[in-house]
């Protein structure tokens, strides 16, 4: 399961280049956190349970995050 967060990390790594590449910085910068945060993870050898509990409150946030966004922000 850490493998899974550090290729986690790789994908998120690629986005945020792209990111950076199209000249949009705060996005890149955001997917540069969360590859930060994905390669900690990867790195710090915890249960497979407490993986899938980190990854299901990271989904938790994203979506929250997501909706309140395209809610509150697009209107």
């Amino acid at each position: 399961m850490d493998r899974m967060f550090r290729v986690l990390g790789f994908w998120t790594l690629v986005i945020a280049l792209m990111f950076l590449a199209g000249h949009m910085y705060i996005p890149a910068a955001l997917f540069g956190v969360q590859t930060l945060f994905f390669v900690i993870l990867g790195y710090m050898g915890l249960t497979e349970k407490t993986y899938m509990y980190v990854f299901g409150a990271y989904m938790f946030v994203a979506f929250v995050g997501m909706v309140w966004y395209s809610t509150f922000m697009m209107h």
